[in-house]
């Protein structure tokens, strides 16, 4: 009967050292943990900086148009078939 009972220690004892310490134990369960949270602040960043330039790209295409308007009442540029009237005001 002693031998029954140490037996079911050990093995108790081996199967509690796989629980904790072994593959898949819990101290690993908690560093994947930390390892996900760490991954998770990452891709948040990630997506901001993706959020901040997508907003760049679409200010740059719109930006086309703010240049071109620019471009027009500062420079007096035209594009082909345009007609440009420049209208100076006379001194009374």
């Amino acid at each position: 009967m002693n031998y029954v009972i140490a037996l079911l220690l050990i093995l108790l004892v081996v199967l509690q050292y796989d629980f904790w310490v072994g593959k898949g134990s819990i101290h690993e369960a908690r560093q994947l943990e930390v390892a996900i949270q760490g991954q998770k602040k990452e891709n948040q960043q990630l997506r901001e900086r993706n959020d901040a330039l997508q907003a760049e790209v679409i200010d740059l295409k719109d930006g086309l148009d703010a240049i071109e308007e620019r471009a027009r009442t500062e420079l007096g540029m035209i594009q082909k078939n345009e007609v440009f009237f420049h209208v100076t005001e006379t001194k009374k």
